[in-house]
């Protein structure tokens, strides 16, 4: 994808909407690809082709219709999300046609977007635009901020094929960790976390009782923790942190991708064990943090172009294929971010 002159826009495009409200697993019955007219831009408004959108867990939690601390989707209207795209119409100018943007607005091939929404970026920050849809900064943030991964430490990263673990494992690895652990769903999986992505030893649901394979993986305990699963796995961690702990906790997983998709993950955790070992305990979101995102690429580029960090991503081309790619996502298809081109 290259930033060129903006065509002129078409009379109508294809929006992605919520059908229906999923109750157990999401399927493609509960999407519908609907053709509707290009908007036209209004006042303090940009017109923004899509070219590449992203899907998250998050999403399936959005579905729900349960109280959430961001908007949830409604059935008979289009779903929304990360992308980046290029503005087609700029009527009251700060952009210019053909600039290459961040916005909010997947799940449609056009969107009319308030323009203190829409991130303008570098044409050769990244090497490939699609790499701004990363989680990386996520993943970067929990572990240089809230978590402050420090050299030698042994860090245990749940959901460690997802997007943010994914690149988690190579992050905590270039601040200086000595011992990398992430779980994931499947022997297949961990293998590849082992081989690709930087991590020593790992942890598969379903292969026996989380705290007996974190323990036999990190014989010495861990120093941090970088969750974005919690249920079993955020009490086998505690069960194994070593005094003066630090663990961030960035998602949960285990409930967003449930039968019921929501955003509730109670679990109990041994308050003795986190006194007597002062182990801190705390919650991160990017959004919290709006410098990150910069700060984030230009680690990145570095990154990308030294060969010191990959981009693990499926990439499923065409609007159409988008609802396959949030339905594969929750039933742990891929490695990495998964993305759609437009």
């Amino acid at each position: 994808m290259s930033v060129t002159d903006a065509p002129v826009p078409p009379a109508v495009q294809r929006e992605v909407r919520l059908a229906a409200r999923p109750d157990g697993e999401l399927t493609a019955r509960h999407f519908v690809i609907a053709e509707v007219p290009v908007p036209r831009p209004g006042p303090g408004q940009v017109l923004v082709r899509t070219r590449v959108m992203a899907v998250t867990a998050a999403m399936r939690t959005q579905m729900t219709g349960v109280p959430l601390p961001m908007p949830s989707f409604v059935p008979g209207k289009a779903l929304w999300g990360s992308a980046v795209g290029e503005v087609v119409e700029a009527p009251d100018g700060g952009f210019t046609p053909g600039d290459l943007v961040h916005h909010p607005c997947g799940w449609r091939e056009f969107a009319a977007v308030e323009v203190e929404r829409v991130r303008r970026l570098a044409p050769d920050a990244l090497p490939t635009p699609a790499a701004h849809l990363s989680q990386g900064a996520t993943a970067w943030g929990a572990l240089r901020r809230a978590a402050e991964v420090r050299p030698g430490d042994t860090v245990f990263i749940t959901g460690a094929a997802g997007g943010v673990g994914s690149l988690a494992g190579q992050i905590a690895r270039r601040l200086g960790a000595g011992r990398i652990v992430g779980s994931t769903g499947t022997a297949d999986k961990a293998a590849r976390l082992r081989a690709e992505l930087g991590y020593d030893d790992t942890v598969v649901r379903g292969a026996g009782p989380i705290e007996r394979q974190l323990r036999r993986a990190a014989p010495d305990g861990i120093d941090v923790l970088l969750d974005t699963v919690g249920g079993e796995q955020l009490c086998a961690a505690l069960a194994v942190a070593r005094p003066d702990a630090r663990f961030a906790l960035v998602g949960a997983l285990s409930s967003q991708l449930g039968g019921n998709g929501g955003v509730a993950a109670p679990v109990e955790l041994d308050a003795g064990l986190i006194i007597t070992r002062r182990v801190a305990l705390r919650g991160f979101g990017l959004h919290a943090h709006p410098d990150l995102p910069q700060e984030w690429t230009a680690e990145f580029a570095r990154g990308l172009r030294n060969g010191s960090l990959v981009f693990p991503h499926a990439l499923l081309q065409g609007i159409e294929q988008a609802p396959r790619a949030l339905c594969e996502l929750t039933q742990g298809r891929h490695i990495g971010a998964v993305l759609v081109a437009l």
